[in-house]
């Protein structure tokens, strides 16, 4: 099946953008998986301990999320329909993730200087945006 209707500039627009906040996305899960000179020397001792205590499957669900949210911009910009099952499991791994951060985990202590909401907010809203929009581009016939 192919494409009946061409993209307009919005849709390139978010999707290089979707493609650089999840390369923002990767280097993050790389530094902190690896726990990187870059990393470590901004995090205190109590925010350091924190991130070392994590469990292994929430660093899972951060590789899962990242990595399917790095190849959706791309399935998306290629305008098929599979980019919607990417931004979908990105979404779901994603929710988790920050979710643990923020409620099963003393985050919000931790890290009570830096606002800690505003990012985990920031990445599940982002991430929800990219699953409606390639739902109603998929709708739309954009990508198929």
């Amino acid at each position: 099946m192919s494409n009946t209707n061409k993209p307009g500039i919005g849709f390139w627009i978010i999707g290089i953008i979707a493609l650089l906040w999840n390369v923002m996305g990767v280097y993050n899960y790389v530094i902190q998986a690896y726990q990187t000179e870059a990393y470590t020397s901004i995090l205190n001792e109590a925010q350091l301990a924190l991130m070392k205590s994590m469990p292994s499957w929430n660093t899972v669900l951060f590789a899962i999320a990242v990595f399917s949210g790095l190849i959706g911009p791309f399935i998306l910009l290629m305008r098929k329909k599979l980019a919607v099952s990417l931004f979908l499991i990105s979404f779901v791994t994603a929710t988790i993730n920050q979710l643990y951060w923020l409620f099963g985990t003393d985050a919000i202590e931790v890290f009570s200087d830096s606002m800690p909401y505003l990012m985990p907010i920031i990445v599940i809203v982002f991430c929800a945006f990219l699953v409606w929009y390639s739902k109603g581009q998929k709708a739309k016939g954009v990508i198929s």
